[in-house]
């Protein structure tokens, strides 16, 4: 199985009426039962609407300046499937519900770290 990163981008739902969004809610709400009744999902949900801090490589925290960027995420989903096309379908389903084009990206293997989960899992 791999997994796949299903995203959208910050202000994506910004479009839906406020007497819309708990029938968005609750179509979101459904498509993850479906997708753990399924076994798929790993992981997801919406991002506060704030500027991140950045860690600098040597453990500083600073709250800007934040680089010039058009685009952040918003909300996140991680599946973990058979194929590609199979979490374009669940992207596909995301989309409906909450009413916004997704991304889809696969996230890269890690063979190593899978085994230190595995490892962590025992204890």
């Amino acid at each position: 199985m791999t997994r796949y990163l299903i995203s959208f981008d910050d202000g994506a739902m910004d479009h839906i009426p406020d007497e819309d969004v708990p029938d968005v809610g609750k179509a979101a709400h459904a498509v993850v039962q479906e997708a753990v009744n399924a076994g798929v999902w790993v992981f997801g949900g919406g991002l506060h609407r704030q500027r991140a801090s950045v860690v600098a490589t040597d453990g500083t925290v600073t709250d800007g300046p934040y680089p010039e960027t058009k685009e952040v995420i918003g909300g996140l989903v991680v599946v973990d499937v058979a194929s590609r096309d199979e979490a374009l379908a669940w992207a596909a389903k995301i989309a409906v519900a909450c009413r916004c084009a997704q991304e889809v990206r696969e996230i890269m293997p890690d063979p190593e770290m899978d085994a230190m989960l595995r490892q962590a899992d025992r204890r």
